[in-house]
């Protein structure tokens, strides 16, 4: 049976309001308690009172009933300001028999982000790149501004090539405050290049996520016999024995995932792989449960 939050039920519906109010409130009704650590809601979870801690996190409700000292593992004092970074090259318009395209993937799911931090009132903005930075739309969170945020992301089409490590570094020279930043993208380039300007990122203060974002034939490959490839970018042309070829494929799609996965670890950044096959509710609960994780 397919989820309700599939891709493929999703595209069925056109507009990206409705897709992020849809994917957010069935993502919510499946958790028993809120994951949401990192970002800037109250936590139920409690943990004992130890020497050094700040006093000013004892919840005195829970005292007074217990008579005990706890306090909250986790409580946001201020806003987090977030901030969407989409990949506009055009290998993100990739789609190889799934409903989505990476892009298509990627603005739904900044989307239901979007909009679950807006449930916050938490200020999100929007940057996006290709060859250079293209739109920016400061972060808010006044009334109407997710309607901003959701009718850009609505209105871009992925075209032009890709200078991610340029951008990345820009991104970190313009943000002053300290941000929240989520990378959606399908990371196509010098992994060592991207690696050091994420660290500029870091390094800046910024949180940052990374959400790699593969069609789900890159992932699987699903191909056999004679195949003519294209580069989306470039337009460059080879024929590989996709039979022959499926195996050292694979393994080199496992090796680029974990370059990341572990360069990401190495820099306190959260990396979630994605594919374009991949239900909506169980990428915001990966991502969700592995950041708890880290706090």
């Amino acid at each position: 049976m397919t989820s309700t939050l599939s891709p493929e039920t999703l595209q069925q519906i056109k507009r990206l309001d409705l897709r992020a109010r849809m994917v957010v409130r069935g993502f919510l009704q499946g958790l028993h308690s809120s994951p949401l650590q990192g970002f800037s809601v109250q936590f139920s979870d409690h943990r004992r009172y130890s020497r050094g801690d700040d006093p000013k996190l004892i919840d005195w409700l829970v005292y007074a009933k217990t008579d005990k000292h706890y306090i909250k593992r986790f409580e946001a004092e201020t806003n987090l300001t977030g901030y969407l970074l989409m990949d506009l090259s055009k290998s993100m318009g990739f789609r190889q028999g799934t409903s989505m395209t990476k892009f298509e993937y990627s603005t739904c799911l900044a989307a239901a982000l979007t909009y679950l931090m807006s449930l916050q009132k938490d200020p999100v903005g929007l940057l996006t790149f290709d060859d250079k930075l293209r739109a920016i739309l400061p972060a808010r969170s006044r009334r109407g501004h997710l309607g901003d945020v959701l009718a850009a992301l609505s209105g871009m089409t992925p075209e032009g090539t890709t200078e991610l490590p340029t951008c990345l570094v820009q991104v970190a020279a313009m943000l002053k405050q300290h941000s929240l930043v989520m990378l959606f993208s399908d990371l196509l380039g010098d992994p060592e290049e991207t690696l050091a300007a994420l660290a500029r990122l870091r390094h800046g203060g910024h949180d940052v996520i990374v959400f790699h974002v593969l069609d789900d034939a890159e992932v699987r490959f699903p191909y056999d016999g004679p195949v003519e490839f294209e580069d989306p970018e470039s337009g460059e042309l080879v024929t590989v024995d996709a039979t022959g070829f499926r195996a050292e494929y694979l393994d080199q799609i496992a090796a680029f995932r974990e370059t990341y996965s572990q360069g990401c670890a190495a820099l306190r950044i959260d990396y979630v792989p994605l594919d374009t096959s991949m239900p909506f509710d169980r990428a915001l609960t990966e991502y969700l449960q592995q950041r708890q994780a880290r706090f």
